[in-house]
């Protein structure tokens, strides 16, 4: 069921994939207590690239072959999961851990893997699509849940998927933000941070056509009862990008490979990695050809804040880029349980280090809370944020940072070394950070992150962290 030999391992580095997985995912999104939790707490608009690459290291370590990494990682989505409950905005109650909704998820990405191999001219054999659905239900088992909420039978489950489609799914915010916000409006990744004018000019020409093949591939009936607009030649375009992309698997496998392509995007432009030389080339003629397009068709230039003159955000860019990370133009917990999210899955954290976590970033958003809300509505918008002092040090960021030191030290010997140093930022040391001995103290640790978080500091490892896509 699980490793190399299964049907989804083949399936993971095939290019139709990035297909599958993104109808997958307006599917997900269109079921209502799936469309509340997103809306209320993913960070999928402002970061699509982190939650991208964390959702393709979640589903390898659950699909591949050791079974102590399985288990680890379903303990860890069980504990991300049971964060996630309220109600939304029509005060119906959402829970992630809700078996059903979970059952849902597994089935769109069953459903989509098999609709991508039907659309791109490869439809699967009923033996392939049985131990496909096996494979699947062995993933939703693996996760804890017991046998029943997925259909036992693969001629029981399009009755059930049928049924969820006609009756259940509906038009959400979650699945409008992702076919007609987020496409059009995608962030670059960090590979083209500081290329707006190419990142931009491709967004332009890709991101309507994307969602127009999303919407096209999704179910007719689904597609009428949600008032999804039909786009003329809309289906001939989507069984061509379905087919080109299955001719794409001619490619070498290390151009194809999923891992290699997320690292791609994500390679940072001042990174240290081993491909930063061929990087910097490539961003150079990248330049090159953005200033060309300038010339062509002007982009306005994106302002930082600061004018340019100091390496500082000004407060409502700091709260933009940073503080809102899901996006709603507020901040509350769920930015700060965004936060520590990221870092929890940085760090590979088990319990009870994940808990002091999060229980330290909920102390500093009670703080935040008490001093910024001066309208008492329970969240702190840009303008009570901007106007509040330019320095929020309290002593509950300053716990943040001690435990952020403490459950990076993994060795617990009070330094963090290079290796911990890599594990969070992903980068090596820079000559600033480390000591006389080559080391990172707490003190020098717990001052750079003050001085990011309070005093709004650009940082090459922070930025990175918390306020990249």
């Amino acid at each position: 069921m699980f490793g190399p030999g299964s049907q989804f391992h083949r399936f993971f580095n095939d290019p139709r994939w990035a297909l599958a997985v993104v109808r997958a995912t307006v599917l997900e999104a269109a079921h209502p207590q799936i469309g509340a939790a997103l809306a209320d707490n993913s960070s999928f608009v402002v970061h699509p690239w982190r939650r991208l690459s964390n959702t393709l290291v979640s589903l390898q370590r659950m699909f591949g072959a050791d079974e102590h990494t399985r288990q680890r990682e379903a303990a860890r989505l069980n504990r991300l999961h049971t964060r996630l409950s309220g109600t939304d905005a029509r005060n119906r109650p959402y829970d992630a851990m809700d078996p059903e909704v979970r059952a849902w998820v597994v089935a769109t990405l069953f459903e989509s893997s098999v609709t991508m191999c039907r659309l791109s001219g490869q439809p699967l054999d009923q033996i392939t699509m049985e131990r496909l659905y096996a494979e699947f239900q062995a993933f939703l088992a693996a996760l804890g849940d017991e046998a029943g909420h997925l259909p036992p039978t693969l001629h029981e489950f399009w009755k059930y998927y049928d049924r969820m489609v006609a009756e259940e799914l509906q038009n959400t915010e979650a699945l409008r933000i992702i076919l007609f916000k987020l496409f059009e409006h995608l962030p670059a990744p960090p590979l083209f941070a500081g290329l707006p004018t190419v990142w931009a000019t491709g967004r332009a020409l890709a991101g309507p056509v994307i969602g127009t093949i999303t919407v096209a591939s999704l179910p007719e009936v689904f597609r009428r009862r949600a008032g999804l607009p039909e786009v003329p030649g809309a289906q001939t375009l989507m069984q061509g990008a379905y087919v080109t992309a299955r001719l794409a698997r001619a490619l070498p496998d290390n151009w194809i490979r999923t891992e290699n392509f997320v690292s791609l995007l994500q390679l940072s432009p001042d990174g240290d990695g081993p491909c930063a030389e061929a990087l910097t080339t490539l961003r150079a003629r990248v330049k090159r050809a953005g200033a060309l397009i300038r010339l062509i068709t002007p982009v306005p230039a994106q302002q930082d804040g600061t004018g340019g003159t100091e390496n500082r955000r000004s407060a409502r860019v700091f709260f933009t880029e940073v503080l809102d990370q899901t996006g709603d133009g507020y901040l509350d917990w769920p930015d700060l349980a965004a936060m520590a999210r990221e870092l929890c899955s940085r760090l590979d954290l088990d319990e009870p280090e994940e808990t002091r976590l999060y229980d330290a970033f909920a102390a500093w958003w009670r703080e935040l809370q008490a001093a910024l809300d001066s309208d008492g509505d329970g969240r702190v918008s840009e303008e009570e944020y901007a106007a509040a002092a330019p320095s929020l040090a309290g002593p509950a960021l300053i716990r943040v940072a001690e435990v952020l030191f403490g459950v990076t030290d993994a060795d617990g010997d009070q330094f963090i070394d290079a290796e911990e140093y890599r594990v969070l930022f992903r980068r090596g040391f820079g000559r600033s950070v480390v000591d006389a001995e080559g080391r990172y103290s707490r003190s020098a640790f717990v001052r750079d992150f003050l001085s990011f978080m309070s005093g709004r500091q650009r940082s090459t490892s922070y930025d990175p962290l918390l306020a990249d896509a």
